[in-house]
């Protein structure tokens, strides 16, 4: 009987301005395997005058164990 690889479920929240640079961030996470995770959310920051938008996404990954230090961004 053969072991089945463990995997991980890896989970990020972006957050920036609501502007382009946001979307193309999620974007990125997308075109490199991650899924959104729920919806966005909004929040208006009254010092910067602006919106702040945030996004989870998660992405499933076969053969990694987690530990603390491990780069969410780079899985």
């Amino acid at each position: 009987m053969s072991k089945k690889p463990k995997t991980l479920t890896v989970y990020r929240y972006l957050t920036g301005p609501d502007d382009a640079s946001f979307c193309h961030r999620v974007t990125e996470a997308l075109s490199k395997g991650w899924t959104l995770h729920g919806g966005p959310t909004l929040t208006f920051d009254p010092a910067q005058n602006r919106v702040i938008c945030g996004q989870a996404v998660i992405k499933e990954v076969e053969g990694v164990e987690y530990t603390p230090e491990m780069k969410l961004s780079e899985q």
